[in-house]
């Protein structure tokens, strides 16, 4: 239990300890701080004031702690990760001293959540996109080729995926405009240029990497984990009509590459291991570079809400879980560096859309509507197919066993008109 005061239902109690990046009115240079209940924990000023000394592998953590992203603190590599989060859990225990009974050292590092500022945890330099659920990916591929050709025949054998945009992923509560592009909107006619007409999004979550490998190097399945820094939510917006009509021969493009959303609170893997579970069988067997020897699931339950622009609530439209996704976190990882590719701290790989077996565990518009065929129904009588100009979305997602909770709070973003 910590001295700071957290509420049961609380995504942030002490047993979670993210990392995030912050500002303030008083001081608005971004830095690094972890977050606890509804206050956010400055961990610069904990180490200008000497708290960190002897934790192992973190030699300059005022430094470290004083950076704007947490790419400097990323590349200590997992045992520093590990020492310095169980080293904030002590400090903010209820029963060390040290920072309780401080109140001038209080004072300058507990800060409340309303009175800051999160920015993007990472500087993100490259970013790959997966498309590991099989739900989702049977889903669409029924929509787009008929039930008999819904997977392509690689599905199954490999994590299928592609190189994103790292430059518009954006954090948490950040509004992006309207995509346009071009896009068929009678079917058998020429393309028309315009805003987008099908706005979707997706529900995902997404790991970013700590320490990476030498260009030529791979990284294993057994020691994929021990590469991951921690885990985000992740709203991969798409202009399906845009999408639709360019993805063809070489994948998504303007339909995706517009704006990514990320949680501003980075979830470690430490915190999420007691939440490991066995995930889909897999068949046919994985070749033996992906082959798992243990359960490497998350039992992450996950939220899609919407706020349409005339209505003043959120409705709840799916419920999911990243238990569901066929291809594991440690599989992507061990794929994307089995040809020998380079991974640098701070790069970003998403899960895509993770969708569940039943209807109402669909994680994006687009299966939800099945293409625009069905309503979804929301609060005070609104309906909707796809995303209206301001209209809102959040994405959550959080672990609970044996009384203990860990979140990742709120992914939220708004849909603003197009530029004109």
């Amino acid at each position: 239990m910590s001295f700071i005061e957290t509420k049961p239902d609380s995504d942030f109690s002490i047993h979670n300890i993210p990392f995030g990046i912050i500002s303030t009115a008083e001081n608005a240079k971004p830095r690094v701080a972890t977050r606890v209940g509804d206050f956010a924990v400055d961990l610069s000023v904990l180490a200008e004031a000497g708290l960190f000394a002897g934790v192992h592998g973190l030699n300059d953590a005022k430094a470290v702690f004083s950076e704007s992203t947490l790419n400097h603190f990323m590349t200590l590599g997992k045992p520093t990760w590990t020492a310095t989060r169980k080293h904030i859990q002590k400090l903010l225990s209820a029963s060390e001293a040290t920072l309780r009974d401080n109140q001038e050292l209080r004072k300058r590092a507990i800060i409340s959540v309303a009175a800051v500022k999160t920015h993007i945890p990472a500087n993100i330099g490259d970013y790959t996109d997966f498309y590991a659920s099989k739900e989702h990916a049977t889903n669409v591929g029924i929509m787009f080729r008929g039930k008999e050709n819904a997977l392509m025949p690689n599905w199954t054998h490999l994590p299928v995926g592609y190189h994103g945009r790292a430059s518009s992923v954006v954090v948490s509560g950040t509004e992006l405009k309207r995509p346009q592009g071009q896009r068929v909107v009678v079917k058998g006619e020429a393309p028309q240029f315009g805003p987008s007409l099908r706005m979707d999004c997706e529900l995902e979550m997404a790991f970013l990497v700590g320490t990476g490998n030498n260009l030529g190097e791979s990284i294993s399945i057994d020691n994929a984990k021990d590469h991951m820094f921690g885990v985000v939510l992740m709203n991969d917006w798409s202009a399906r009509d845009i999408q639709a009509w360019e993805y063809v021969p070489l994948g998504p493009f303007l339909g995706k590459n517009f704006g990514t959303t990320v949680s501003a609170w980075v979830v470690t893997m430490d915190a999420l291991e007691p939440f490991l579970v066995p995930g889909p069988v897999q068949d046919p067997k994985p070749l033996p570079y992906l082959a798992e020897s243990s359960a490497s699931a998350y039992d992450i339950n996950l939220e899609v809400k919407l706020k349409p622009a005339e209505g003043t609530k959120y409705s709840v439209i799916s419920r999911s879980n990243l238990k569901y996704m066929y291809w594991s976190f440690a599989q992507q990882l061990a794929h994307h560096t089995v040809n020998g590719c380079n991974m640098r701290a701070g790069d970003l790989c998403g899960s895509g859309t993770i969708s569940g077996p039943t209807e109402d565990s669909f994680g994006s518009l687009l299966e939800l509507s099945w293409s625009g065929a069905k309503e979804i129904q929301l609060e005070e009588g609104i309906t909707r197919k796809f995303l209206h100009d301001n209209d809102e979305m959040i994405l959550a997602g959080w672990c609970e066993k044996d009384g203990v909770r860990v979140g990742f709070g709120e992914c939220h973003g708004k849909i603003l008109p197009a530029r004109q």
